[in-house]
């Protein structure tokens, strides 16, 4: 049986991942010569050459994909080994660092929290901020998790996995009165309808505009905001119509003066909590995950 030597695993791996053995020497601290050496001791000990020489360049031959798997799960399991020891503090307790798309309306981000934060012994830490510095921590470990109404994409080359929160309708709101003018025969009375929308960044004006498209609904645009409780405040002083999902209609009802003109049909907002580990080890993190999945959108 070939044993092997899972330091010059690991000198493959960061090779493997920052893509030259320049960038692994200085993160590893060891000399080119050396870390080249152990490589190809790694290659001979496999009986397989493990990168090719394209130009200036290194490339995984077929084998060294392979390794390379293997290596990733290995490590990355390390490493969330490490991850959940630390997270353990000596008192037993909990440690729970969470990243919350600004994105993301404030009564949904507080209702994904509420089970994690009711456990006892639990320590969390919530940042707000835009997605890329939010992931960009996530995949280093700096948190154990980012909640988000997108899901991580191909854009994002990060070791992280999206886990599906659930998903749900989008409700129409507006003042009293505003409300009122446009609820006989809603949908279509929305044709140039004011409406309070947010910034094309966001997944609900996307939702949204393919929504008024798929309708043939032009909307009368009287502001956009990034910020959608400021977008809520402006929509209870009669501003325009505004949409937020479904699953906060109760919290939306019952701190603005608004009322529900209708549903969205066929229009849908999903939710996700996107983490550095696809088996979730941290109890902080599975109470969320499962309390969403069975609470808030069973």
């Amino acid at each position: 049986m070939t044993w092997l030597n899972y330091h010059h695993l690991l000198y493959f791996w960061k090779v493997a991942k920052t893509g030259s053995v320049t960038a692994a020497s200085k993160e590893l601290r060891l000399a080119h010569p050396t870390l080249s050496a152990q490589i190809r001791t790694l290659e001979k000990s496999l009986g397989h050459k493990l990168f090719r020489q394209v130009g200036r360049n290194l490339q995984l031959t077929e084998t060294g994909q392979l390794a390379y798997r293997y290596a990733n799960d290995i490590f990355s399991l390390g490493e969330e080994l490490v991850q959940t020891i630390e997270g353990r503090p000596a008192s037993g307790g909990i440690r729970l660092k969470v990243g919350i798309t600004d994105v993301l309306p404030k009564p949904m981000a507080y209702k994904f929290l509420e089970p994690a934060l009711q456990l006892p012994d639990v320590r969390a830490v919530v940042y707000e901020g835009k997605p890329n510095e939010l992931m960009s921590q996530l995949v280093v470990h700096e948190l154990d998790l980012v909640l988000s109404d997108f899901p991580l994409g191909p854009q994002f080359t990060l070791n992280a996995f999206n886990h599906l929160l659930g998903e749900s309708k989008i409700s129409l709101y507006g003042a009293q009165r505003l409300a009122a003018k446009y609820e006989s025969g809603f949908p279509r009375s929305l044709e140039g309808a004011p409406f309070l929308l947010p910034t094309e960044n966001t997944s609900l004006r996307r939702v949204l505009n393919q929504w008024f498209a798929s309708r043939r609904i032009r909307p009368q645009v009287i502001a956009e905001f990034e910020d959608s409780e400021l977008l809520k405040e402006y929509g209870q002083a009669g501003g325009g119509l505004f949409a937020a999902s479904t699953v906060i209609e109760e919290h939306t009802l019952r701190h603005y003066r608004v009322k529900t003109l209708g549903h969205l049909e066929a229009a849908r907002m999903r939710y996700y909590a996107i983490s550095p580990e696809r088996r979730i080890t941290n109890p902080a993190v599975t109470a969320i995950i499962e309390a969403a999945k069975s609470e808030i959108f069973g």
